[in-house]
């Protein structure tokens, strides 16, 4: 999922060309370089905090980003040519299916681990 959210990274260099070119779509352009740019960014955050309860809250902001991405996606249509618009959107629903199974796995391997935020952490 990691890897995958790398690629779609590197595609959005490709559309925020596109996007940049049109006063609509520099706004859009700019929800989407933080969106885009959570998902990976939330991956590896994660692990990098370990397993742990950590580690599943930041899948889950991972795939929040995901599913915020294909909604720009999806509202900047007009300015995509159909076939890229269907592969970044595909990719995305493979990445949130990927995140989600992982989540789910995760909360059934560690019910404990489940409950609680970065706020609530113990030290």
């Amino acid at each position: 999922m990691h890897q995958m959210a790398m690629e779609l990274w590197k595609e959005f260099w490709i559309d925020s060309d596109i996007l940049l070119r049109d006063i609509r779509g520099k706004e859009i352009a700019k929800q989407l370089t933080r969106s885009i740019g959570s998902i990976s960014a939330n991956i590896e955050e994660g692990y990098g905090r370990g397993f742990g309860r950590d580690y599943l809250l930041f899948l889950k902001f991972s795939r929040g980003s995901a599913r915020e991405s294909k909604g720009w996606y999806e509202k900047s249509s007009a300015f995509f040519k159909p076939e890229d618009l269907n592969s970044r959107i595909n990719k995305l629903d493979s990445i949130i299916g990927q995140l989600t199974k992982t989540i789910k796995y995760l909360e059934e391997q560690n019910p404990k681990k489940q409950t609680g935020t970065l706020a609530t952490r113990n030290p």
